[in-house]
């Protein structure tokens, strides 16, 4: 069944944008009394769908029962990456349960972005986790940041973790055993070539222990999949 995210709920009526109201009638050609989830302020409701032809109305018929996850909030920080690769990791980690991505600019990223291109950008990005969201049958939608410095990341909250290829005795497997009673985890991933060293000492001094995913070194959009299902592995019940 289809899913949506709603922006606004009028009395049992809930408001979608113009991008999902064309998708129903154009893309998915629905029909009146057809059977739609809507998502509105971390519920979800089962709608159907009326006056399609003309002004759609999206009525609500019952509230679903809420899935209950114990994972920890995620905060996923990684740098500006080709368009291909930063839509899978968008897409995926999106579906692997991040709460927030932190778009952070590093001294070997490849993509340079004018001022100007950052609006763009995180209205793109923001439509990608968007839609992943509603694939994946989520209640919510990440938060994608405003672009930022490493120098930004001081006063983040949480556990905080910076993938590294210096580090070898600290690995993934030991330190998940450590925050089962964790809030809020966040996780840095450098570029490719990994984080100059000065970055990574940065990160150090305000709070990001470095740890190592193994032996492996692996490409840079696969190494926020590997840490979000072992996150995923170890707080799943």
């Amino acid at each position: 069944m289809q899913r949506y995210f709603s922006k606004e709920k009028i009395d049992n009526k809930l408001v979608l944008n113009d991008d999902d109201l064309y998708h129903i009638r154009t893309v998915m050609r629905m029909k009146d009394n057809d059977e739609i989830i809507v998502v509105y302020d971390k519920k979800a409701y089962l709608c159907c769908i009326e006056n399609v032809k003309e002004n759609i109305q999206i009525l609500i018929k019952k509230e679903l029962e809420k899935v209950d996850y114990k994972t920890p909030n995620i905060t996923l920080i990684i740098p500006i990456l080709k368009e291909q690769k930063m839509d899978l990791i968008l897409q995926k980690a999106t579906e692997l349960g991040v709460t927030e991505i932190i778009p952070i600019i590093t001294k070997r990223s490849i993509i340079k972005l004018n001022e100007k291109d950052y609006d763009k950008k995180i209205t793109r990005w923001s439509r990608i986790v968007k839609e992943a969201s509603e694939q994946s049958h989520r209640i919510d939608i990440p938060n994608i940041a405003t672009i930022k410095t490493i120098q930004e990341l001081d006063k983040i909250e949480g556990k905080s973790y910076v993938c590294s290829t210096k580090e070898k005795s600290k690995n993934i497997k030991f330190i998940m055993k450590n925050v089962k009673s964790c809030d809020k985890i966040n996780l840095v991933v450098g570029p490719e070539g990994g984080l100059d060293i000065e970055e990574e000492n940065l990160l150090n001094k305000i709070g990001f222990e470095s740890i190592t995913l193994g032996n492996r070194i692996l490409r840079v959009e696969t190494v926020p999949l590997v840490l979000l299902s072992i996150i995923n592995y170890e707080f799943m019940e």
